[in-house]
């Protein structure tokens, strides 16, 4: 019975024994082979048992350790002679057990290399005694640790003055959430020396976690993660559970919480304690008081990129009318105020809003970016500036303004906060926008698209500049968590007539109007999924007018107050519909376009998707009515109906607004339910809707030709056809068009308005593979030497060569006949013109050029591919280009030394040990591990200890998996040249590199181990 085998899930080894006995029993059995990156891992586990089983059976006597060292000696001789590079001579072992180097400091009751639970039982070990044993034999301590007392601390004082007294760091993180923490704590401790970092900013952060890290130099460094604060009971008394963890047997573990902290430590969220500012911080919190940071006002890592993109369109792109998207609640003014306290200089400014409120609160935060109490100046309700250097207007007062007569350039920067407002309807923006000619326009809104008819977009050249994600927002605790539920409908959508990217409307509603079985089909997911359904206040999207006055009359019959609301409602009606709503008079109010834009109302809890909308940018905004936070609202439920979709129709955008992947991820992420979401959200499918949503991504219109011949022939029937417009027309990313192949002039071909090559059929197939480029540098001397110009110094020669690499990497050894091939093809060099103009048109980030004195032209920031990069060094030999196959490659004619990093190792083989080796601890560090033969004596090893000695310039590529979602090898981001800061352990060493350039906030995010 005991070698039975009982159902249920393994991660086992199979040996013969097992083996045998899995192919005896009569159950179904699943197996696969062992992956790549986990053999190593599961092989040396289960050779782990082996060894210990075959130890313990060593018979007992005086020698008996002798003999088991002799055993394992015998084992560590045959891997030597096997592995010489892993194993050496010097490796056998002895019958001896090192305690100590140096002074012989008191060892924890658990040894150091073991684990233990620790529950505060009467006969168990209390945390207390341990943590003051762990104290005695750190080099260094981390605490998170979100309550702090008197009582708690005086446990442990005397250890802490002792850790202290000694010269050794302890570093704190912990938080103003709930008031709960005795200010004076943190002061002493902040005497004793103890470096604190605060997060005050409660509604994002929430900190919940308690552990403690002791780090030890000789690597046998401990943890404790588990319930327990800073409190006399926690420590002694209460019944807190906590686990103590070994970096011998739990290194995975230990080394994530290291990786995990340094983030925090290095996130703008955690300022250095300050006696004054926590106090007026608790007192806030313990009233709930909102309070104006006496801090420095930094972004958050998401706002940072939004800064980085309105940079790079000034700098790469020429482009100085910027919308940005944010949703409401996410802290635009803050990304306006700080946009333009990086302009330097304070230009003037006029910032325009349609409410005395939001001006008075823009000022201040303005105020705060520049560091100045005094500025800034009212124009609102009779206030008339003075200087009128920087002012803050309403739209109102500025209509009674004579705008027109204001001399064109008189303000430098205009901030338009609410863009949406500024229709042709408008007077007051238009008279502004037309007349005003500011060195920078910037406009913000939560809501671009709108359904009225008005294009917004076209005072920003037809797009907006960058987007907040609300995935980031959320993430960050400025919105609401959201509960989405997909619910399958009955409803079949594959015969509705679909025009210009959408469902014909009328034909829609159709379906839905007068579907009873439909309308107990949502009352039923209501009662599933809404806890008090009279107590929500929730907003439904209906197919047309009809369907909205037919869905409120039904929630009526059921007992539910809801009313219809539509862009023909009054505008007084419309107020007080939506005040009734507000209070908990309705609960319920089913639109057809009111919605989408413009109206602010925190209490909505429930959004109910009752016809499927097309657009992400709209369906995003119709998401985000319902994420403003509120008082007593924990989360947003929303319910999505599903039918069987137009084959047009694609679920990836509107899942992708909330799951933040690509294609392949997002199937992936279906099967696997969504394991990846922000804090407190969740994703489910029912049955039905999965298999429908599954079925629609592998069918996505990104990957079937057909239908993009068939949306290209039907924008020939509008307009001349170009790349540009087809991608913005039907809704298409790049990677859409360029994959397996594919290219735009191949579409062309198709409908037969052009004729390619035939010859050139490999470089049109290479062209998505420059899908990544992103600096201006390269994107115009490409151009110029399509063009026909002749490279002009070194640079641009090798950068002609980057180009052949990628599309014609047979004529890499002769750069003039390679470019000669290109033009050949007319319809091939037209295509790769549009995509360098979209390309620079798109570049969200600023690249740095690198100073190389060899004529590198590599830019720090920018992504290339390996053979762009081995191109660039021009590394040709016989006429091939060479290509490293390893992770680490020295360039000897330029003593730079390549260092290549894949953040995902294995996206198939999750592990702690795996993933946590290559990771960035703030924008300018980043911890890397080297070959697993490394050692620092070795020359690979000087290379990288002695990098500043030896003239060596170590450069760092970091890309996030190998490959993309189109099955393309991904590109890496060249950090750029960096020196040593730190390393320990050999073969593979651990090495912490500072890098002379802090990375974007976009890839800062991708590669910090702990995204926030």
């Amino acid at each position: 019975m005991g070698n039975e085998l009982k159902p249920g899930l393994y991660e086992r080894v199979v040996d013969q024994a097992l083996a045998g006995r899995l192919d005896a029993t009569s159950l179904t059995t699943h197996r696969r082979p062992l992956g790549a990156s986990e053999a190593a891992r599961r092989i040396a586990q289960t050779f782990q048992a082996y060894l210990q089983r075959a130890l313990d059976g060593v018979p007992e006597a005086a020698d008996r350790a002798a003999e088991q060292v002799r055993i394992c000696n015998q084992l560590i001789d045959g891997l030597g002679r096997a592995f010489p590079d892993f194993v050496r001579d010097d490796d056998q072992l002895r019958a001896e057990l090192l305690v100590a180097v140096g002074d012989l400091a008191p060892a924890p009751r658990v040894p150091l290399s073991e684990s233990a639970l620790f529950i505060n039982g009467q006969r168990e070990r209390r945390i207390g005694v341990e943590l003051a044993r762990e104290f005695a034999s750190a080099d260094r301590v981390d605490l998170i640790c979100p309550f702090l007392f008197w009582a708690g601390f005086n446990e442990l004082r005397p250890v802490i003055e002792r850790h202290r007294e000694a010269g050794r760091s302890f570093r704190l993180l912990t938080t103003t959430y709930r008031g709960a923490t005795e200010p004076g704590v943190l002061e002493k401790l902040a005497e004793l020396g103890v470096d604190i970092r605060v997060s005050y900013n409660t509604q994002a952060t929430r900190l919940h976690a308690k552990a403690w890290l002791f780090h030890r130099d000789s690597g046998y460094s401990t943890a404790f993660i588990g319930s327990s604060n800073l409190s006399k009971s926690a420590l002694t008394s209460g019944l807190e559970w906590n686990v103590r963890l070994s970096m011998i047997e739990n290194r995975g573990v230990l080394e994530e919480f290291a990786v995990a902290f340094e983030n925090y430590w290095n996130d703008n969220e955690f300022q250095p304690f300050d006696p004054v500012v926590f106090a007026e911080h608790l007192k806030a919190e313990r009233h709930s008081d909102h309070l104006l940071t006496t801090f420095a006002l930094r972004p958050f890592p998401f706002q940072r990129e939004i800064l980085d993109a309105l940079e790079a369109a000034r700098t790469e792109q020429d482009r100085h009318k910027n919308l940005v998207v944010a949703a409401t609640g996410t802290g635009k003014t803050v990304m306006a105020a700080l946009d333009y306290a990086r302009l330097g200089d304070r230009p003037s400014l006029l910032f325009v809003a349609h409410r005395r409120e939001i001006l008075r609160k823009s000022r201040d935060v303005f105020r705060h970016a520049v560091g100045d109490g005094s500025f800034g100046e009212l124009l609102v309700d009779g206030e008339v500036p003075s200087s009128w250097r920087h002012v803050f207007a309403s739209v109102q007062s500025l209509a009674s303004q004579d705008v027109e007569s204001w001399p064109r350039d008189r303000y430098d920067v205009v901030i338009i906060d609410e863009f949406h407002h500024a229709s042709r309807e408008n007077r007051g923006y238009e008279t502004l926008l037309r007349h005003l000619q500011p060195r920078e326009l910037v406009g913000l809104t939560a809501t671009p698209e709108r359904t009225d008819g008005v294009d917004i977009l076209h005072w920003f050249g037809g797009e907006a500049t960058a987007e907040v994600r609300l995935w980031d927002a959320i993430d960050r605790g400025l919105l609401v968590p959201f509960q989405y539920f997909a619910v399958h409908d009955g409803t079949d959508l594959s015969e509705v007539s679909w025009r210009g990217g959408r469902y014909d409307a009328k034909a829609l509603e159709g379906i839905y109007t007068g579907n009873t079985a439909r309308a107990h089909l949502v009352f039923a997911a209501i009662s599933r999924y809404v806890d008090v359904p009279r107590k929500m206040r929730a907003i439904g999207f209906c197919a047309g007018v009809s369907h909205a006055r037919e869905m409120a009359e039904a929630f009526i019959r059921a007992g539910l107050p809801a009313a219809s609301l539509t862009g023909a409602t009054p505008s007084k009606e419309r107020d007080r519909l939506i005040a009734q709503l507000a209070a908990g008079d309705l609960c319920a109010l089913f639109t057809v376009d009111v919605f989408n834009e413009g109206v602010d109302i925190p209490a909505i809890d429930t959004v109910l998707f009752l016809r499927p909308t097309e657009s992400a940018l709209l369906f995003t905004q119709q998401l985000g009515r319902g994420l403003r936070r509120a008082e007593k609202k924990r989360c947003l439920t929303v319910l999505d109906f599903v039918g069987h979709p137009h084959k047009s129709f694609r679920y990836d955008r509107r899942l992708n607004v909330m799951a933040r992947q690509g294609r392949v991820g997002l199937r992936r992420a279906v099967e696997e339910d969504f394991p990846f979401l922000p804090a407190g959200c969740a994703i489910q499918l029912d049955g039905v809707s999965r298999e429908i949503i599954l079925e629609n991504l592998r069918q996505g219109i990104g990957s079937d030709k057909r239908s993009l011949i068939a949306e290209l022939r039907e924008q020939e029937q509008r307009g001349p056809l170009s790349l540009a417009r087809f991608l913005r027309e039907a809704e298409l990313e790049l990677a859409d068009l360029y994959r397996g192949g594919r290219c735009f002039t191949d579409l062309l071909h198709a409908l037969g308005a052009c004729e390619p090559l035939p010859s050139h059929a490999s470089a049109r197939r290479a062209i998505g593979r420059l899908i990544h480029v992103d600096d201006v540098r390269r994107l115009s001397t490409w151009q110029a030497l399509l063009d026909g110009r002749h490279p002009r110094d070194e640079g641009e020669r090798r950068l002609g060569l980057m180009l052949l690499a990628t599309v014609a990497p047979e004529y890499v050894g002769d750069l003039t006949a390679g470019l000669r091939w290109l033009r050949e093809d007319a319809t091939l060099t037209t295509e790769l013109a549009a995509l360098f103009a979209l390309r620079r048109s798109h570049i969200d980030h600023r690249v740095i050029p690198w100073p190389s004195t060899a004529g590198v032209p590599l830019a720090v920031h920018a992504r290339y591919s390996l053979q762009e990069i081995m191109a660039a060094f021009d590394d040709i030999r016989e006429g091939q280009l060479y290509l490293p196959r390893e992770g680490v490659y020295f360039h000897a004619p330029t003593a730079c030394n390549l260092l290549f990093v894949t953040l995902d190792k294995d996206p198939d083989d999750y592990s702690a040990t795996t993933n946590y080796r290559d990771y960035a601890l703030s924008p300018d560090r980043f911890h890397w591990q080297s070959q697993s033969r490394t050692r620092p004596e070795d020359k690979r090893g000087q290379r990288h200890v002695r990098h500043a000695d030896l003239g060596i310039t170590p450069l760092l590529f970091v890309r996030e998996r190998k490959k993309d979602d189109r099955g393309e090898t991904q590109p890496y981001m060249l950090l750029g040249p960096a020196t040593l800061a730190a390393w320990v352990d050999e073969a593979p060493m651990n090495i912490e590199w500072r890098l002379s350039h802090a990375m974007p906030a976009g890839i800062y995010r991708t590669a910090a181990a702990v995204a926030r």
